[in-house]
């Protein structure tokens, strides 16, 4: 059995038992400001990461990875080109770039949209590499094609040989971007906690904040051109499933519609906060089903001891 049927089964499975967190009082039970929360998931990063201890130069080589497989995407996306060979180098293995091609914007805003998060997420690359000087990781090997069609399939957006391309028009772009805008949201608010440096601490909340402006104009466009194509808000809501199976039992992820069928732009608990993602849950995604899978949009897993 392949690693996409394996994450295809673990998702229909879930799907009959989804609860989806609009309906409770918490994320499945679990209290994001509780005490016991934190150590728990303090205890998962430590035991489920592969990295030997969470240090402030580990976290932001994390980051970096996941910056370099954004910036590549949208840099291809709307401009046709990756990050300058002066970007990419660094301890560990250098690898290419698969896939990817200038999307044939059709709105002009879309394409305003596009070039504005590309140029956002190269100077996040700039900037993680300049603060981790000669500790930085080089750019793994990333994939920007197969890997959206293995995804496609796992979630049902495409048959079993169906493929799936998100250079191809607008609206693929698009649901291409709600993939990793979410994740990088969380991914920075569940490293939060571990940093211990405060200038890094506010370096951070500086991209985070920058990666939740990304992600809710993706999800205001997808939600609001979903209103003239409901299958749009079909397809997201799939992808949201897909996250939710990938990253373990909680059902935390969201689609761009809420239990009462209005919209969801900004994906909270029931505190109005956005939730976490430990570094695990993280790879779980990107990895397309975890470390035991073909690692999905890095193939030969991230570079750094976060891997």
């Amino acid at each position: 059995m392949s690693v996409t049927d394996d994450l295809s089964q673990h998702l229909t499975a879930k799907r009959t038992d989804r609860r989806r967190f609009m309906n409770h009082a918490g994320i499945a039970g679990l209290s994001i400001l509780g005490a016991s929360a934190l150590a728990t998931t303090a205890t998962n990063v430590a035991a489920q990461s592969s990295a030997p201890e969470i240090t402030d130069a580990n976290i932001l080589n994390f980051a970096l990875n996941l910056e370099y497989l954004e910036a590549e995407y949208y840099l291809r996306a709307a401009f046709g080109r990756g990050l300058n060979p002066s970007d990419i180098d660094g301890i560990g293995p250098l690898g290419g770039v698969s896939g990817g091609t200038p999307v044939p914007f059709v709105s002009d805003v879309i394409r305003q949209y596009a070039e504005e998060i590309a140029l956002d997420e190269e100077a996040h690359v700039k900037f993680l590499r300049t603060a981790l000087a000669g500790a930085r990781v080089a750019r793994p090997e990333i994939d920007l094609s197969t890997s959206f069609t293995n995804a496609a399939r796992a979630a049902g957006i495409v048959g079993p040989t169906g493929t799936f391309n998100p250079f191809a028009d607008e609206n693929n772009f698009l649901l291409g971007a709600f993939i990793f805008e979410d994740v990088g949201v969380t991914a920075y608010k569940g490293a939060a906690r571990f940093i211990e440096n405060k200038d890094i601490l506010e370096a951070a909340a500086g991209l985070l904040a920058v990666e939740a402006y990304h992600a809710s104009e993706v999800r205001t466009v997808l939600f609001g051109r979903g209103q003239d194509t409901p299958s749009l808000l079909d397809t997201a809501q799939k992808i949201s499933d897909l996250r939710d199976a990938a990253d373990g039992a909680d059902d935390l992820d969201q689609g761009l519609v809420g239990a009462n069928g209005r919209a969801n732009i900004v994906p909270t608990d029931s505190n109005a906060l956005a939730f976490s993602r430990t570094t695990s849950q993280v790879l779980s995604i990107v990895y397309l089903g975890g470390r035991a899978g073909a690692f999905g949009f890095f193939p030969q897993r991230l570079n750094g001891a976060i891997s």
